[in-house]
Order: C-alpha cells, then structure tokens, then sequence
C-alpha cells in the first residue's frame, strides 16, 4: 500500500495512456455534451475546432479513469478527495489522439483533526505530440501509514 507518508513534494507519477476515436467522443457526448462540435462530424467541420473534438468533461473522465486505475493498480490508500481547484482544458482533444496522464505532488499535510492526510497535487494529460489538453489542481485524502497492531484500511 502506498500511504499519505509515502507521498512528497517533486514526486511525479505516470498515470498510463489511453486512445480517443470519433466514436469515444461521440458517444460520450450524445449522453452528457451533446453540443455540434462534439456529436456531429458536418457541424464540427464548420465550428471554430475545425473537426470533431472531445467535451472537455470527456477529458477530464479519461484523467480520472487512468488515475483510478493507477490508484488500484498500484494500491494507493486513496479515500476521496473533496474537491478540485482548478481545472483546465488548454487543448483542444481529436479522434486519434493518444493522452498520457501524469500527476505531481505539489504540497502534503496531515488533517489537524481527522485521521488521514491531504495531498495537492498538479495533474496533466498531454497527447501523443506533447501538447498539454488538460491540467487539474487539487487535493486527495489518503490514509496514514497503520500503527503496530492496527489494521490497513480496505
């Protein structure tokens, strides 16, 4: 398990990659940002985009998809998080693209009054070119390293 003490300011975690198609973009869309640019090839081509692009709530799933799944994967005492402070979509994301999450520890406390700790963190998907589509600050809560004699939280 990785606890709240196992986290430090400058560390850098690869998050994975994930691919987008027309049709991921469609499809999450059609449910959720059913706007032109989004859902509809003939629209997109005459928008500003120029072509079919990514809600950028599509984008921001796809980083909590690869962080959840490093989160289990490499079993992160994670207990939520009670918000995001900032979130940016600063590219636009295209049928093709393949993003790469990473996510930086920014700064760690412990709770003053609860038993877990806080870490902000920096988070950035970037396509396959190196461009920047998305970044996110906020704060996890994670679990404190168990005592002798108590248990690991599940």
């Amino acid at each position: 398990m990785k606890y709240f003490e196992d986290f430090a300011p400058g560390q850098v975690y690869a998050l994975g990659t994930r691919r987008v198609t027309a049709e991921d973009i469609v499809a999450f869309a059609t449910r959720y940002d059913p706007q032109p640019f989004h859902v509809d090839e003939a629209a997109a081509g005459a928008s500003m985009f120029g072509g079919l692009v990514a809600s950028g709530w599509h984008t921001s799933a796809i980083f909590m998809g690869l962080l959840a799944a490093t989160i289990k994967r490499e079993r992160w005492a994670s207990l939520g998080a009670p918000g995001i402070d900032r979130c940016r979509w600063t590219q636009p994301v295209r049928p093709g693209d393949t993003l790469q999450g990473s996510i930086e520890v920014l700064e760690t406390r412990p709770s003053r009054t609860r038993p877990f700790g806080l870490v902000r963190t920096r988070s950035r998907l970037t396509n396959q070119d190196g461009g920047q589509v998305l970044e996110i600050e906020g704060t996890g809560l994670y679990a404190l390293t168990p005592q002798a004699g108590e248990a690991a939280p599940a």
